[in-house]
């Protein structure tokens, strides 16, 4: 009777280990799709997409040499601010370098953890909570792009989450979804084929705007790492060393630039509440990593519209992270909670940076009237 016991316990064991790892295949999936249309962003600022590989080969060695949960993926503001503040590819690429380079070293030093110790859990929580806000605001605006795509993606990830609770479904199926509802409602289809990248050393030139555009990248990415990694951490329901994923990316980040390639930042990613959030998110980057080598990325994202996104970024936005860090950053009232309140506020109208220096200012000039 025990061996029989036994038996049926080692059964239902493997069956539970074989569905847990099929949660990490599609919380990968789900996000090296959501990484697909800020790659092709990316594109339309110049930025060469093979050698961006090897940034995402570079977060995948990190990841599983620190047991690192953020993943790193294309990050649209990133992105942006890169494409839009360089006048010329060998402006953008030079302040991408020597911004990481910068990170880098903040990282190696542990200042990142002393600026999260020196913070407080109010204004980290209130950083977060307006990270939640930007959130919805971003899949509102991204449903503008494309109604019907948006929409579907909506009504799918709110159904999905409400019924299952598991963001790993939610990005899945609202990405395959609404990427069917595009194919069918797309009214321009774009015909950009795979372009034949080479490894090729960039020259780096350093000048007022360069500077500029570094400290820009390194403001950016001080509060978005905080923010964005202590979200990934509350998913995972795990401590994260935001220097560990600092380190990671900014090196990234330098080898990317190095040869053309694109920025790659910490994302809130779904690979985060998988049940092996480490092994999913580094599966999901060699993925990624793979699929630039090939060449592929032009070819493959013309399928998936950036609207797809908007309903994951809903739910993680309004339901997922706004109420717990809200409350959280509330919890205290009086001044804390004014602390809290004007972090948050700051950061969902402008960025994560500047939310965390309001509320540091205001908790200064609390402590003195």
């Amino acid at each position: 009777m025990l061996t029989e016991y036994l038996f049926c316990w080692k059964f239902l064991s493997e069956k539970v280990k074989k569905a847990d790892f099929l949660k990490d295949i599609l919380a990968a999936l789900g996000v090296l799709l959501n990484g697909l249309p800020q790659g092709l962003l990316a594109l339309s600022f110049g930025f060469a997409s093979v050698p961006t590989a090897l940034a995402f080969f570079i977060g995948a060695i990190g990841n599983s040499a620190t047991g690192s949960i953020p993943v790193i993926s294309y990050q649209a503001e990133t992105i942006t601010v890169a494409g839009t503040m360089g006048k010329n590819m060998r402006e953008r690429l030079s302040m991408i370098f020597f911004g990481a380079a910068l990170m880098t070293l903040i990282g190696l030093f542990g200042f990142l953890e002393k600026i999260v110790d020196l913070i407080g859990p109010v204004i980290t929580n209130g950083m977060m909570a307006g990270v939640g806000i930007m959130l919805v605001k971003v899949s509102l605006d991204m449903t503008k792009n494309h109604k019907a795509v948006g929409v579907s993606s909506f009504i799918v990830a709110i159904i999905t989450y409400m019924v299952t609770k598991d963001l790993v479904y939610t990005i899945l199926f609202s990405v395959i979804i609404s990427s069917i509802v595009g194919h069918f409602t797309q009214q321009e289809k774009t015909t950009q084929e795979p372009v034949k990248e080479k490894f090729v050393l960039q020259k780096l030139t350093l000048n007022a705007s360069v500077i500029r555009g570094a400290l820009a990248m390194v403001t950016l990415n001080i509060g978005a790492n905080i923010a964005f990694g202590k979200i990934n951490g509350a998913l995972a329901n795990q401590e994260v060393n935001v220097d560990h994923l600092t380190v990671i990316s900014s090196v990234a980040d330098m080898v990317s630039a190095l040869f053309g390639g694109a920025p790659v930042e910490v994302v809130i990613s779904a690979t985060a509440s998988a049940p092996h959030a480490v092994f999913a998110g580094v599966l999901m980057m060699v993925m990624m990593g793979v699929i630039l080598l090939s060449g592929l990325l032009p070819k493959i994202g013309r399928f998936i519209p950036s609207s797809t996104i908007a309903g994951f970024l809903f739910v993680l936005g309004a339901i997922v992270t706004l109420p717990g860090n809200a409350t959280a950053a509330f919890a205290g009232g009086g001044d804390s909670a004014i602390v809290g309140g004007m972090t948050m506020v700051v950061t969902a109208i402008s960025d994560p940076f500047l939310g965390m220096l309001s509320g540091l200012i205001i908790e200064f000039l609390l402590s003195i009237f």
